[in-house]
């Protein structure tokens, strides 16, 4: 037992005072002469003898009136070393993912924590809170009460990694005081626990759904086009063995297309087809009927009318295996001479190709310069007797090093940077015996960009910065068999890809996406996004003939969007959720080290009130001095 004015306890000592008058009694008794003595001397001494029993328990009924009366002002309490500190912070986090769709024994697992959460609310202390993508700090009970009442489902998911960082922030940098942290979640996908900062305490609720299976659309993509003709293939998966068939549909907008069933009598993942006619828009919806996850029953998608990316090589070498590569309709190429050159044409196009020019005049450095800077893309292939510092010229302003004096000697190509944008899903698998071209003539580069082709002794074959691709040696068939490798079709045609990066079939919302819109913009007019509900502006970039757009975490809701200038319609774009959590796989809090895992959220919070409370116990000794008072009263009008 502890006291919270301990020093009233040295008023103690004042009760040494009814113990001394007792003790040494002050009055003395005068003798009286009587007749018959025998019988007044029984009758004083058993007089006498009451007496002073009466006096010692008046005494002790006094003292322990008084020393309950001191006690009480004390005010004596019991209390643990956590409920002691007079600095206590508390932070929860919600999970509030669409995972937490999923049903659980009492409903979804998120308006079930909602629910535990107001329910256990109260005082006046402040708390602080956050989400995947909403927090606030020391905010009052009833602050918290209103906003958890308009928690909705996040797009996004933080990792445990996230949420301990995320908390770390929120507390405060006293490190005496005693720091909770409150995780409610599923944890879905979460399969370790990292270190825990110092001084802060985890405990973790796990809701757990009824079933884990779940049905969902993974993916859609083109695997065919002709003139007439798209066609689709749908990627439908499932969690749930007793699942035989699910009904998959295609709408475009609000009318439906066709109607198809998704078959997993043999395997938990079907692809289905679809064949669409071509038409100017098609605002495609793909959907299924499953009851246990709704967020990831429809996936949208958006197929544009093809916007040609405009290619132009300026030629002073045989351009045919160029005339080979862009012979598709999604590219509108020409080809000019070096020495007939129309500087005018240099603007509107996407992607230019120098294709062996042995001089670099100034006029053109100065023309591609410029086209760069507003966003255009270049591919630098050098001749066989290139002028050195007419090169170096182009090179140093487009910011990707400079050339030395040409090198006679044979090199093999045999390496190649799977992770360059150029190859980026080009290979299934990073291949080893492949038939690696050669050249017998090189430029060395003074350059720190990025390599996409490395010779043998791991030298660049071709560099890049930003949108500048640069060659080190010429690929005629004289110097080089480059251009009949099968390298040179996704190299040169992914160049020309990369320089209008057009809208995909569709995008995922909280990853960063970005694509050009071919439109020409007037000074500060921008381009805005919209849905049938709501609008917003998307950081943009504009250029000459494009564009640029960027997006994270808006738009917030999955789903397709029209791309306008000034009401104008330009593109449809379409975002869908993060389909990682759609796989129903769950981590277990209590194999995680340092870490209390409570069985629901009222648990928790009784847990932490135990802990965190203080017994008072001076109305006790309050009622234990009355009961004296009383003792005493009794004694002096009673006792004989």
């Amino acid at each position: 037992m502890q006291f919270k004015h301990p020093e009233l306890l040295y008023a103690l000592f004042l009760l040494l005072i009814p113990i001394i008058i007792h003790l040494f009694q002050l009055r003395r008794f005068q003798k009286v002469d009587f007749t018959n003595v025998a019988f007044l001397k029984k009758v004083t001494l058993q007089t006498r003898k009451s007496s002073q029993l009466k006096k010692w328990l008046t005494l002790l009924t006094r003292l322990l009136l008084l020393a309950c009366i001191i006690i009480a002002f004390a005010q004596p309490f019991s209390a643990s070393k956590t409920a002691l500190n007079t600095i206590k912070e508390t932070v929860i986090y919600i999970d509030n993912s669409h995972s937490m769709q999923a049903k659980g024994n009492r409903g979804e697992l998120l308006q079930t924590a909602i629910q535990d959460v107001y329910k256990n609310l109260s005082g006046d202390a402040k708390i602080t809170w956050f989400t995947n993508n909403f927090e606030r700090k020391d905010a009052s009970v009833q602050e918290v009460k209103n906003e958890l009442l308009s928690l909705t489902y996040s797009n996004s998911q933080r990792t445990i990694e996230d949420v301990l960082l995320k908390a770390n922030q929120l507390f405060s940098d006293n490190e005496a005081s005693d720091k909770q942290l409150l995780i409610i979640s599923d944890f879905q996908n979460q399969t370790k626990f990292p270190a825990i900062p110092e001084g802060v305490t985890v405990n973790t609720i796990q809701l757990s759904p009824v079933t884990t299976s779940n049905i969902n659309i993974d993916s859609v993509y083109i695997t065919n086009k002709t003139i007439t003709n798209t066609s689709l293939e749908v990627l439908v998966t499932t969690q749930d063995q007793t699942v035989q068939t699910i009904p998959v549909s295609l709408y475009n907008g609000r009318n439906l297309i066709a109607k198809t069933a998704a078959d997993f009598s043999r395997n938990l993942q079907d692809k289905v087809r679809f064949d669409v006619e071509n038409t100017d828009i098609f605002e495609g919806i793909i959907k299924i009927e499953d009851p246990k996850l709704l967020y990831d029953n429809s996936l949208y998608f958006s197929i544009n009318t093809p916007t040609k990316i405009k290619v132009l090589s300026i030629n002073q070498a045989n351009a045919n295996f160029l005339q080979r590569l862009f012979t598709s309709e999604e590219f509108d190429y020409s080809q000019q001479q070096y020495n007939s050159l129309d500087y005018s044409t240099i603007p509107n196009q996407n992607f230019i190709i120098l294709n062996e020019l042995e001089q670099i005049p100034a006029s053109l450095t100065s023309a591609l310069t410029a086209f760069s800077k507003n966003g255009g893309s270049i591919f630098v292939i050098p001749s066989n007797s290139s002028e050195i510092s007419s090169y170096n010229k182009l090179l140093q302003s487009l910011g990707i090093g400079s050339f030395f004096q040409k090198i006679e000697q044979e090199k093999k190509i045999t390496q190649i940077q799977f992770g360059h944008q150029l190859y980026k899903n080009v290979f299934e698998k990073e291949v080893v015996n492949f038939q690696y071209p050669k050249v017998n003539s090189f430029y060395p580069t003074a350059s720190t960009s990025a390599n996409a082709l490395l010779f043998e002794d791991s030298k660049p074959f071709i560099i890049n910065n930003a949108n500048t691709f640069v060659s080190t040696a010429p690929i005629n068939i004289d110097n080089s068999n480059f251009q009949s490798s099968p390298l040179i079709v996704p190299t040169v045609y992914n160049m020309a890809q990369l320089s209008l990066q057009l809208p995909e079939l569709y995008y995922t919302i909280g990853k960063q996406n970005s694509y050009a819109v071919p439109v020409q913009l007037q000074q500060d007019e921008i381009v805005t996004l919209k849905d049938s509900i709501t609008s917003f502006i998307p950081l943009q970039e504009t250029k000459e003939s494009q564009v640029i757009i960027t997006t994270t975490n808006e738009p917030s809701k999955a789903g397709g969007y029209k791309i306008e200038n000034k009401g104008t319609y330009l593109k449809d774009v379409s975002y869908n959720y993060n389909r990682a959590e759609s796989n129903l796989q769950y981590g277990n809090p209590d194999n995680w080290e340092g870490v209390t895992n409570y069985a629901s959220i009222n648990e928790v919070f009784q847990s932490i009130s135990d802990a965190n409370s203080i017994q008072s116990f001076w109305k006790w000794f309050v009622i234990f001095a009355l009961l004296f008072l009383g003792i005493e009263m009794l004694i002096l009008k009673y006792f004989k």
